[in-house]
């Protein structure tokens, strides 16, 4: 009897642990005051919509003919936000999140494929904010992920994204060690920043 109470004690640990982890990287929602497709949060004018759970798309989002990405995904702000920010196009305008970085590249190199400057993470140069952030894919998102830096400090930086549920905004630790800048999430590949 006792072990049947572990046992079954155990199962709905798991149970929460695995729904929580799942909430947590928006594959489940249990929001339902929210739409897909309303404004949630702002940066500088250009807004970002929620989506619902992580995988929804809402048809393609065009702009004069360039391709700005699938409604409402990370991919689709990012690209708006430059478009609308800085008038920015990304000659290959199409790839997953974690397809905007070039790993071959050298850290400060023009990224030809989004005419962007690349960093490293770590690299010699401070995030800035308007840079993007790239995360590689995990077992839960093979596709990656990808943000605005909206603030940056001495000690942090925080981003705002699209299609993580209502949480649009989120803080990394930035470090400053060996002249090189780290932001402290090992899932960073790297950030991409306009050519002035």
């Amino acid at each position: 009897m006792k072990r049947r109470t572990i046992i079954l004690a155990v199962f709905i640990l798991l149970g929460f642990c695995t729904i929580l982890v799942l909430k947590n990287y928006n594959i489940i929602n249990f929001s339902t005051s929210y739409q897909t497709g309303q404004k949630i949060d702002s940066l500088n004018g250009v807004y970002v919509y929620y989506n619902g759970k992580m995988s929804n798309v809402s048809g393609r989002n065009t702009v004069n003919g360039y391709n700005v990405g699938l409604k409402y995904q990370c991919v689709e702000f990012v690209k708006r936000y430059y478009l609308k920010h800085y008038n920015h196009k990304m000659p290959n305008s199409y790839g997953h999140a974690k397809d905007f970085i070039h790993k071959g590249l050298k850290d400060g190199a023009v990224n030809k494929a989004r005419n962007l400057l690349q960093f490293k993470n770590p690299s010699k140069s401070k995030p800035k904010v308007g840079d993007i952030i790239v995360y590689d894919g995990h077992v839960f998102n093979k596709f990656g992920h990808i943000a605005i830096i909206s603030t940056v400090t001495d000690s942090e930086v925080e981003i705002i994204q699209q299609n993580t549920g209502t949480t649009t905004r989120r803080t990394h630790q930035l470090s400053f060690k060996n002249n090189l800048w780290t932001i402290k999430d090992k899932s960073i590949l790297g950030r991409l920043r306009k050519i002035n």
